[in-house]
């Protein structure tokens, strides 16, 4: 089982308008509410692609509980933990350019994070673990580095999809596969990536930190793999981008399905790719049916040379 996991939900309420004018009255061409967060999204793609999840976290209030119905009524089985207050609501508005504002969300005190310790000690050396997204103001700095901890005890495989140093605490934890950006890259590793080839050449520091597998992309200009015996580099497919949001979560879910169909790492990587760039062609996370219509146009090319560590 893969258990996917959020320290901060939202409930996204998602605008989507032909031009956003500040300071005036606008008027949106539709709206919804979708769950909302970087595990959460994680979970929603594995479902699309008939692979199921348990969705672990936080949740507070009537938002929090409409978060739970939402992802009920999607498929997706949860197990969130209860806290005081509400969970977050976030706006996400798509006009000619995208803008957001997020919510900072309700305090988790120790004992409800001991809680989801428990829930993570109590998962199996068959199950994966995927930690993403920031993490709140109430926690540690180092939860992630703890859940990693906890994970190398126990055998579990686990994914981390974070910024800077929560990552880099995890890697001597041998993380099973990361996906930091080219600018999360970048900021690690004290440089500017703007090529492929640079990108395959510092994720490879991380994979001598630690890490099993580093995916990174590059938004249109392609994305990395590199393990320990393999570097390829890929295409971004052609297409008109509507938003970002989601896009690097659906990469981690189209290469942890395709994992799970027992396909090759090379053709994880392009289903990885082709799920990143469904969902920034559409308006929500990609559909099954998104991802295969562009899996013809990403070509993988393993990188001469690029093997030796």
């Amino acid at each position: 089982m893969i258990y996917t996991v959020t320290l901060n939900p939202s409930l996204d309420y998602l605008l989507t308008l032909d031009d956003l004018s500040i300071g005036s009255l606008n008027r949106s061409k539709s709206d919804h509410f979708l769950p909302g967060g970087k595990g959460i999204n994680v979970s929603q793609v594995l479902t699309s692609f008939g692979v199921p999840s348990n969705a672990l976290g936080f949740t507070g209030g009537f938002t929090g509980q409409e978060v739970e119905r939402l992802l009920q009524t999607a498929g997706i089985t949860s197990d969130f933990i209860s806290v005081q207050g509400e969970t977050r609501v976030n706006v996400k508005i798509r006009a000619v350019e995208e803008t957001e504002v997020n919510a900072a969300g309700p305090k988790i005190d120790t004992y409800q994070f001991e809680k989801l310790k428990t829930q993570v000690r109590n998962l199996s050396s068959h199950d994966v673990l995927v930690l993403s997204g920031s993490i709140p103001a109430s926690l540690p700095e180092d939860t992630y580095e703890q859940f990693a901890r906890l994970c190398d005890d126990s055998g579990i495989r686990f994914v981390v999809d974070a910024e800077g140093a929560s990552l880099l605490k995890t890697l001597p934890y041998r993380p099973f596969l990361i996906k930091p950006n080219h600018h999360e890259l970048g900021e690690m590793v004290g440089t500017d990536i703007s090529t492929l080839e640079d990108a395959v050449h510092h994720a490879k520091t991380l994979i001598q930190l630690g890490a099993q597998q580093v995916i990174v992309s590059l938004a249109g200009e392609g994305a990395v793999y590199v393990s320990e015996s393999l570097s390829l580099i890929a295409n971004a497919p052609k297409g008109t981008v509507r938003g970002s949001v989601g896009a690097g979560d659906s990469m981690v879910a189209g290469f942890l399905a395709a994992l799970m169909h027992e396909e090759s790492f090379e053709n994880a990587f392009r289903k990885a790719i082709a799920s990143g760039s469904a969902t920034a062609f559409s308006d929500r996370l990609c559909t099954k049916e998104q991802v295969e219509a562009l899996l013809a146009q990403v070509v993988v090319t393993p990188l001469k040379g690029g093997n030796d560590l």
